[in-house]
């Protein structure tokens, strides 16, 4: 009797499995390109760059979705400043994304986790996996051209999970310069290989301080970092991303305005990233050409 209902419990498993499995193509399926920002350790600024890499595809015209599935530190909508709660749509127990602009949605795993924001998530690794898997398939997306996923840091199940569970999704690496957050990114470039997800390259975050007075970059955590990893990996570096003062006051106050002053060095990285990564992504156009450094660098 005992094998007969542990059977019967494998089997039910598989089923729900199957049409999880299902529920997850139907979802994806009206998104051109999927863009899973990754980070071998947390703190380089992931999040902030998958939050401004989306409105500045937003602000070229395209239909975006950011998707922040960082079970341990959901901080999209904070770095958005996003009001209100998704609603249910159309189909039974779909979620509808919070609509930042008109193209551009947004959705966080943050919605899942109960009115206390400040709550650990102390959860096993199952359990991590299942509500992974559930969130992704439960959103009714409108048709996109790009979702851009906020993963989870480091190489572990989390981001396994993601990578899994969303076919065709093109990596994006972020780092800092220095040499203890280069030791992880080289372990997610090994972790992107061994699970045969193509890398669209890397950025480099907190590249310099810029001074506020006179313009010039101030090398605070050493620079060209990452582009060194590039060439080494065989990599585009697509973009090295300054701290400017504009920057940290509108992550901390949800004000993404800063991305409309071409004056910012950071608005022109986005900006030059964003046409290297619409000519990755689009089979109409060619891709970068390797350069005379050996290694393929955006712009």
């Amino acid at each position: 009797m005992a094998v007969r209902s542990q059977n019967s419990q494998t089997g039910s498993r598989k089923a729900q499995m199957e049409m999880q499995n299902k529920e997850i193509a139907e979802t994806l399926r009206h998104i051109k390109n999927r863009i899973l920002v990754m980070s071998g350790k947390g703190g380089v600024g992931k999040s902030s760059v998958a939050a401004y890499l989306s409105v500045s595809l937003a602000k070229k015209g395209y239909r975006v979705g950011l998707m922040d599935v960082d079970l341990h530190g959901p901080s999209i909508p904070r770095i958005l400043g996003l009001k209100g709660s998704p609603n249910f749509g159309s189909h039974k127990g779909k979620m509808l994304p919070v609509r930042y602009l008109p193209n551009m949605e947004v959705i966080s795993i943050e919605n899942l986790m109960g009115e206390n924001k400040d709550a650990a998530t102390i959860w096993r690794g199952p359990l991590k996996i299942s509500a992974i898997r559930q969130f992704i398939s439960d959103i009714e997306w409108m048709n996109l051209d790009y979702l851009v996923i906020d993963s989870p840091p480091g190489t572990g199940d989390e981001p396994l999970t993601v990578a899994q569970t969303i076919p065709d999704a093109r990596a994006l690496i972020v780092t800092t310069p220095q040499e203890v957050s280069l030791a992880d990114v080289r372990k997610s470039i090994n972790f992107c290989r061994q699970v045969k997800m193509d890398i669209l390259g890397l950025v480099e975050n907190m590249s310099g301080l810029k001074c506020p007075y006179c313009g010039a970059i101030i090398d605070v955590f050493k620079m060209h970092g990452g582009e060194a990893t590039a060439r080494r990996e065989n990599l585009r570096l697509l973009a090295t991303l300054p701290l400017e003062v504009e920057v940290v006051m509108g992550g901390d106050s949800g004000d993404t305005t800063f991305l409309d002053n071409k004056a910012l060095v950071i608005t022109r990285e986005f900006n030059k990233m964003v046409d290297e990564i619409v000519k990755l992504t689009d089979p109409q156009t060619s891709s970068s050409s390797q350069n005379d450094k050996g290694y393929l660098r955006a712009g």
